[in-house]
């Protein structure tokens, strides 16, 4: 994922394997938006926006290691996906191989869960950075402030459905409140997303 080109990800996301998919795509959503947040907050300094330079640099500095997490979290969700298939294709001709195989599924299923769960969490806090920016950064670069609220708007609504397709095949109590209680803020979330990207237009129009 680190390492391979746009291109060479784009075929693999396109071809029939079961991992990069959906989940990844979501992780990479969340680290573009990341990754615009720290570039209009580079953009954010001189002389005009020295009063606001602190706030810029916590800015910066968090949104280049929410990139990185996102980074993780793309890696992280082909590996618990390919865990999904892996269990999905164990052997289950006798009742011992079928209980075993049932619970391999069943585990996978909750750690595929949980990664774009985290991949949620981390776009809120994305967007959060994007809002703290949004009234001190260079309004050179504010387009980039939507462009990043659309990023991270997108990784938030496309992990909701990796969870939830998860979820459909989780039984354990526990982890289905887990999950389900990660999902809770995602409709918020893409309402602040959608004021961000209005604010801006509404600067650059008038």
């Amino acid at each position: 994922m680190r390492t391979d080109t746009l291109d060479e990800f784009l075929q693999a996301l396109a071809a029939r394997v079961p991992a990069p998919g959906g989940g990844a795509s979501a992780a990479l959503h969340a680290a573009q938006a990341a990754a615009l947040v720290g570039m209009v907050a580079r953009y954010s300094d001189g002389p005009k926006l020295v009063d606001h330079a602190a706030v810029v640099t916590a800015v910066r500095d968090d949104s280049d290691a929410c990139r990185l997490r996102a980074l993780d979290l793309a890696e992280q969700d082909t590996a618990v996906f390919g865990a999904v298939a892996g269990a999905y294709g164990l052997p289950c001709s006798t009742p011992r191989e079928m209980a075993a195989r049932s619970l391999a599924i069943a585990a996978a299923l909750i750690e595929a869960g949980r990664v774009p769960a985290h991949v949620v969490a981390l776009a809120e806090r994305i967007l959060g950075l994007a809002e703290r920016l949004l009234p001190v950064g260079s309004p050179n670069v504010v387009s980039d402030v939507a462009a990043a609220a659309e990023a991270a708007r997108a990784a938030a609504s496309t992990a909701r459905v990796n969870v939830e397709i998860n979820l459909a095949g989780i039984t354990d109590a526990a982890a289905r409140t887990e999950l389900t209680a990660a999902l809770g803020g995602v409709d918020d979330l893409l309402t602040r997303a959608d004021k961000v990207t209005a604010a801006v237009r509404e600067q650059i129009l008038r």
